[in-house]
């Protein structure tokens, strides 16, 4: 009889509860150093594909991945080259480390040099050390409750006994989770009640102050993250156009909105978007661009490592032609939003000195910056712009 603590695994091969978890493991980190998708990504379709690997099998793995790659700086410190993911798995294993005044900033803080280095030219070494162990800290978990169906209090009232939860301090709609759960077995999640949403990107959607009747496009809308947010604030009269060049994104969210009850939005098709007749017609853009995400990177911590200078040289470029491109739908009195999660001035205020002075346009208030911070928010960039005369 095979013992309670031993399985076979898909070659017949006799393994013990830690050798298998070891070998998935293992298999995860190499398998996810070469996939383009993000952490979380490779994590869903790997568990999806190898259901062997139960609940309390992934917690215990997810917690040691998620530990070695947001230290990987420093464990690859403490490895003999050539450096294999075995060798960082007994490095790790060895955490922590009493002495780290012999390793340059970068490695104790375990980002990449040219990285750590931006930040410290931009906020100086103090303020880039806070950010770099923010970053590799576990990411707290914040709801969104939809206000449509629902008031935060109500659904507050109803979780609070058998959840560890607390209202989010700045945003009226948002609830964290103190706790992991499995949010979408919820009925309350079935229902359309809320959606998972960190606080900080709570807040840039905040920021589009829409009206009833008013017309709004989401130009990089995803998966309606962001117009999920503030939708409500129309009461469902006026229209929202979400546009986006990735399929597989606008027909989730084509699903999320539906199980929202948000019924004043429609989904363009890319290749129809400048037959439509949307020039010159919105009273409100939002334009969440493609960025590096280093505001966000608790929850993947693995791209810190794929980020390169040349990849935010790219981004920064990108930005700038999405800005000139979706500029021609905005009516002359309208106004855009500019929003990234990330925390680089690059993306950021530099961008916005640059349409201001490209385009004639100004600041309507003062742009809203989050930054990592322990138990709090992710990091989050957005500006409001309108013409001048406006």
């Amino acid at each position: 009889m095979i013992a309670d603590w031993a399985i076979i695994d898909k070659y017949g091969i006799l393994l013990s509860m830690k050798e298998f978890r070891r070998y998935h493991l293992v298999k995860i980190l190499e398998g996810q150093e070469k996939s383009p998708l993000p952490l979380d990504a490779f994590l869903r379709d790997y568990f999806r594909e190898n259901r062997a690997v139960g609940s309390k099998d992934r917690q215990e793995i997810c917690e040691t991945l998620y530990g070695i790659i947001r230290w990987r700086g420093l464990v690859d410190a403490q490895c003999a080259k050539p450096i294999s993911w075995e060798a960082r798995l007994e490095a790790y294993q060895k955490f922590p480390i009493e002495d780290l005044t012999s390793f340059p900033k970068h490695v104790q803080v375990s980002f990449p040099k040219f990285f750590f280095e931006k930040l410290e030219k931009h906020y100086g070494e103090e303020r880039a050390v806070e950010l770099c162990l923010a970053s590799n800290e576990q990411a707290p978990t914040a709801i969104r409750v939809n206000i449509l169906k629902i008031e935060r209090e109500a659904l507050f009232k109803k979780w609070r006994k058998e959840y560890d939860i607390s209202c989010c301090k700045k945003s009226p709609c948002g609830i964290i989770f103190h706790k992991k759960i499995n949010f979408f077995a919820l009925p309350e999640f079935k229902e359309g009640l809320f959606e998972i949403q960190d606080e900080g990107s709570q807040l840039v959607a905040s920021h589009m102050d829409v009206k009833p009747n008013d017309h709004v496009l989401d130009y990089c809308a995803g998966s309606g993250g962001k117009t999920l947010a503030f939708a409500p604030q129309m009461g469902g009269k006026g229209q929202i156009y979400l546009y986006d060049i990735r399929l597989h994104a606008l027909k989730e969210a084509k699903k999320r909105l539906k199980r929202a009850g948000i019924q004043n939005s429609q989904i363009l098709d890319p290749k129809k978007l400048k037959k439509r007749g949307l020039l010159g017609r919105m009273d409100w853009l939002l334009l969440d661009v493609p960025c590096s995400g280093t505001g966000t990177l608790r929850r993947n911590p693995d791209m810190k490592w794929k980020l390169k200078p040349e990849t935010i040289d790219r981004l920064v470029e990108e930005q700038r032609k999405i800005f000139a491109d979706a500029l021609k739908f905005i009516r002359p009195d309208g106004k855009i939003v500019y929003a990234t999660c990330s925390i680089l001035p690059e993306e950021n205020e530099e961008q916005v000195n640059y349409f201001i002075k490209k385009y004639g346009l100004k600041l309507v208030s003062p742009p809203f910056q989050s930054f990592p911070k322990n138990r709090e928010m992710d990091g989050f960039f957005c500006a409001t712009f309108c013409r001048i005369g406006n």
